[in-house]
């Protein structure tokens, strides 16, 4: 009996093992992600018990004295927590909303372009915005905004009307902020769902150019139907990070320090960058981190099981 039981577990021993051995390209081709991760994810977990301390460079982390969910009260008590997550949700629902939509207008009319020289062209032209570095980004926007000396304050002098203190309205600034984002990241993103519409099988197209379908038909009820479970994964893997700010956007353009912007600017990334490098308040820094991966990892597995009851084949796990 123990000799029969046993057999099944040496072939299922030795069907892993060629799995592992057909799959040995693969395996090498991410172990540099895997390593990565590694290093950069899991070891510094341990550094997680900073947010339950009140931290100081004499004790080190494990040594300071322990203060519990002190650190937490503290941010919801001063409302910090509350106006940080409002914005920094807010911002990325704009970003991953807007930014779809853009991305797939982009890559839709991308695909209706004829002439092949025109369409590379094109491309090219969109994707430069997503290498200019976000230091340049700032720089653009501040001749731009200046009220002494931006392009914008100078047309308006100009033309006799009141110059605009946009460093100092924070109710300009998420339209601001958006526009931005997108003219840098909608030709880059767009690749994906080119890529995607290159996928489609031509036959069907032509099908439909036969039985009469006007190219917005064709967009309407081919293009977009294939497209969605590309637009899915995208969303889920956003959804993610949707507690993550864009911090080199928002640094560069508002910068770290500007108080009167906080209301409508102030992210994450920007309260824990100024409660390291200018309050050195460590643990404060970390126990904002901490929530930020606990709700997105939250807010992924929630998004993943209503798609999961939606439309199964769709889902990520």
């Amino acid at each position: 009996m123990d000799t029969a039981k046993s057999i099944p577990a040496v072939r299922v021993k030795n069907s892993k093992r060629k799995q592992f051995r057909n799959s040995r390209v693969l395996l090498l081709m991410c172990l540099p992600a895997i390593v990565f991760f590694c290093i950069f994810a899991y070891l510094p977990m341990p550094g997680l018990y900073l947010a339950f301390v009140k931290y100081n460079y004499t004790d080190g982390i494990f040594s300071s004295p322990f203060v519990g969910w002190d650190n937490f009260k503290f941010l919801i008590i001063t409302g910090d927590l509350w106006r940080l997550t409002f914005n920094t949700v807010a911002y990325n629902i704009a970003f991953i909303v807007l930014g779809n939509i853009a991305q797939i207008t982009v890559a839709i009319l991308l695909n209706e372009i004829r002439k092949k020289w025109f369409k590379k062209i094109s491309q090219t032209l969109m994707f430069l915005p997503y290498f200019i570095s976000a230091v340049l980004i700032g720089l653009l926007a501040y001749n731009i905004l200046s009220y002494d000396y931006g392009l914008l304050n100078g047309i308006l002098r100009s033309l006799h009307l009141d110059p605009v203190k946009a460093y100092s309205e924070p109710h300009l600034w998420p339209f601001i902020i958006v526009i931005t984002y997108l003219w840098q990241t909608t030709g880059y993103g767009s690749i994906v769902y080119f890529a995607a519409i290159m996928g489609l099988d031509s036959e069907i197209v032509e099908a439909s150019e036969i039985d009469g379908a006007n190219a917005f038909q064709r967009i309407i009820y081919i293009v977009l139907p294939w497209l969605k479970p590309t637009f899915i994964i995208l969303l889920l893997f956003s959804l993610g990070g949707i507690l993550k700010g864009n911090f080199g956007l928002f640094f560069n353009l508002v910068g770290a320090n500007n108080t009167a912007l906080y209301a409508s600017t102030d992210i994450i990334e920007t309260y824990v960058f100024r409660s390291l490098m200018t309050n050195f308040n460590f643990s404060m820094g970390s126990a904002v981190s901490l929530y930020q991966s606990v709700f997105g990892f939250v807010v992924v597995i929630t998004a993943n099981w209503i798609v999961k009851k939606v439309s199964p084949e769709n889902s990520l796990f």
